[in-house]
């Protein structure tokens, strides 16, 4: 009949329990005797108590009669496993109209009866009634073990636009915690959130890009707050503002307790609830601002295929700070980046077997302070021996190079209280043009730490000199560098960004 939660199955299509033990015996003739006088009562008009006598002295069992499903029935209390198994063997043997259902009410506590039934017919009723009760339980144990991830399913079925502000780390939370394990690369990662979530907006990504909004914006920061208030200043300050931009904005109603208000400030800045409230109405503002005309619901019917939000779409930012920008339907970074500056690599010095200690951030005020602010764009790190300096020229790179050897050359007070002496420090710092790492790489011989990799081609922790010395120094000595040496760099510097590679004079 039905596999009850503990093990028992009352279907009658398993082997009859064999009674061993006279315990057993003894409470299966008194089961036998009290379900009888139970049936015969109700059968015969005869006294079927509600409730019958306690099963034996000091015991907290007891049955009761009560009604299942319309149907007369004996609710059973104070039951072990092992002795609903010999009754229930008991009713398979001797009383077939009788039926043992284990289930679960509403509020999920389990319930022991047993069941009269006029018919066959009325008790494959019952077991299909218990059946798809119990199926019904699971179900919602399920959904509410799921929870949220309800919401999750829901987006990725209905297909519609999510809207984000710099939302590539939110979408791979939410991947990581309603998906699955992040993938090992952003391009599998790309793959796998277009197949759950095909259109993403970032209203980061549309208030850079689109001109109009840009220009609105240039005066202050794309961060979230700061967006809220240059386009939504009536909500969050209560205002009106005399700014044509402003007049031509949406008007966004909010609801609270059955209340609807559209100046409502929660104040709660970087609260989730909140920030999603910004986002949203960021995005109505710059969607106001691009010709949308929220009245007329036919433009809203199928949104994330609008020509007008199309080159904005599933675009987010890899990383803010260096403008990359990876396509989320190609899997490509950078494929409209804007921000991104194209560099030759005449401009990168090499520098290798620094103190530990520093970081590219370091390295970079220390640079700054001997050079000035704007000398250096970026400090990327090879690995923890080495790092790439790219430089605003090439001739701040022999600059820098010719500097380092005259401080090294030099025991004066100069070369210990000037900035690059942190970088020095230990006198092993060497530093190179690009040409000697591509020297360094395309050796055969492979070291873990880069230091060690420089030091075992025969590059020394040495300053080089510039490339015309150089070329003169080694003229038998070239390595050919291989491709891969070669494109190892492009993707490291520039994440797969097409640069412009400079031609030598």
């Amino acid at each position: 009949m039905l596999h009850g939660e503990d093990g028992i199955d009352s279907s009658g299509e398993t082997e009859e329990l064999k009674l061993v033990r006279l315990a057993d015996v003894l409470f299966a003739a008194r089961m036998e005797k009290l379900l009888n006088e139970w049936r015969s009562g109700l059968l015969h008009g005869g006294n079927a108590s509600s409730e019958f006598p306690r099963i034996s002295n000091g015991s907290n069992q007891s049955m009761e009669t009560v009604f299942h499903h319309m149907r007369p029935a004996l609710s059973l209390k104070g039951f072990t496993s092992h002795q609903l198994r010999v009754l229930n063997s008991v009713l398979r043997k001797h009383f077939g109209d009788l039926v043992y259902i284990h289930s679960n009410d509403k509020s999920s506590s389990s319930r022991d009866i047993v069941v009269y039934t006029d018919s066959d017919s009325d008790k494959e009723n019952l077991m299909k009634e218990a059946k798809d009760e119990r199926k019904r339980l699971a179900e919602r144990k399920i959904q509410s073990a799921i929870g949220f991830r309800q919401v999750i399913d829901l987006l990725a079925s209905e297909k519609k636009l999510i809207v984000g502000h710099n939302c590539f780390l939110d979408i791979a939370h939410v991947y990581s915690k309603f998906v699955g394990p992040l993938p090992s690369t952003a391009e599998k990662f790309v793959a796998s959130i277009n197949s759950h979530f095909p259109y993403i907006v970032d209203t980061k990504i549309l208030l850079n890009v689109n001109p109009m909004l840009h220009q609105r914006m240039k005066k202050s920061s794309t961060s979230l707050s700061s967006a809220f208030s240059s386009l939504c200043p009536q909500i969050e300050f209560s205002s009106r503002s005399s700014d044509s931009f402003l007049q031509q904005r949406v008007n966004i109603d909010v609801e609270i307790d059955n209340v609807r208000c559209s100046n409502w400030n929660a104040g709660g800045k970087h609260e989730a609830g909140y920030d999603a409230f910004m986002t949203g109405c960021i995005f109505a503002q710059a969607c106001n601002h691009l010709g949308f005309d929220f009245k007329q619901h036919s433009q809203l019917d199928d949104f994330a295929q609008n020509e007008k939000l199309e080159k904005y779409i599933n675009r987010l930012y890899l990383s803010w700070t260096r403008g990359d920008i990876i396509d989320l339907r190609t899997g490509h970074s950078n494929a409209d980046n804007w921000r991104v500056s194209k560099f030759k690599y005449e401009n990168i010095v090499l520098i290798w077997n620094f103190p530990r200690k520093l970081k590219a951030r370091g390295i970079k005020e220390c640079i700054c302070k001997a050079f000035g602010s704007a000398s250096v764009t970026s400090v990327y790190h090879v690995d923890d021996s080495a790092v790439f300096v790219l430089f605003k020229n090439s001739e701040l790179v022999w600059d820098f190079l010719a500097l380092k050897r005259q401080l090294e050359s030099s025991d004066g007070p100069v070369s210990v209280l000037h900035p690059l002496s942190k970088i020095l420090e230990g006198g092993n710092t060497g530093a190179a043009d690009y040409e000697a790492y591509k020297e360094i790489c395309s050796s055969h011989v492979s070291e873990v730490m880069f230091s060690d990799q420089a030091e075992t081609v025969g590059v020394k922790s040495r300053t080089r000199p510039n490339a015309q010395c150089e070329t003169e120094t080694r003229e038998e000595n070239t390595v050919t560098v291989t491709h891969k040496a070669s494109d190892l760099i492009d993707a490291f510097l520039a994440n797969r960004v097409e640069v412009e590679t400079a031609t030598s004079n």
